[in-house]
């Protein structure tokens, strides 16, 4: 049996950004509870090295906006990457999701061996053929970044488990 492009990529991409949204959510719950300063989540990263959570959000979606308009051939909205509250990161959230909901699944479908070229880094570009593409790169890229948010947020306190990643509200 084949799986589609647009099966392999529309629903599996909704219902993640619509977990994280879930998951964003319980984080307001934690920030007004415990009447902490939101930026203490927002700013906070695991490690250094590695990105706060702020832009763990932003390149989860922009993951996702930039992949699926790369495959299909429509041109990806621009957001500025000026969110800095949970409530503006939902929004952000919620303009990728009615961007891709947009997309035509038709338009999707039967990109499997067609060329995308993508940045790579600081002024690289790869390109892979479109299965290999969603495969290894926007989906492990997408999954990565919300699981490293959410890894932020556990950490910090805010109560959220398996089954909110997974199943978000529906849990």
């Amino acid at each position: 049996m084949t799986i589609s492009m647009s099966s392999a990529s529309l629903p599996v991409c909704t219902r993640m950004l619509t977990n994280l949204s879930h998951i964003l959510s319980k984080a307001e719950q934690f920030v007004d509870a415990k009447k902490i300063d939101p930026a203490a989540l927002t700013s906070y990263r695991l490690s250094p090295d590695m990105l706060p959570f702020t832009r763990q959000i932003l390149i989860a979606c922009d993951a996702v906006k930039n992949g699926v308009a790369r495959l299909s051939g429509v041109e990806a909205p621009k957001f500025e990457d000026t969110e800095t509250t949970l409530g503006e990161l939902k929004e952000r959230i919620q303009k990728t999701l009615d961007f891709i909901a947009t997309v035509p699944a038709a338009t999707l479908d039967g990109t499997e061996d067609k060329e995308i070229t993508f940045p790579a880094g600081p002024g690289k570009t790869r390109t892979l053929r479109g299965q290999d593409y969603l495969n290894g790169w926007m989906m492990p890229n997408m999954y990565f970044h919300i699981t490293t948010a959410y890894a932020i947020l556990r950490h910090n306190g805010v109560e959220v488990g398996k089954i909110d990643y997974l199943l978000g509200a529906q849990g």
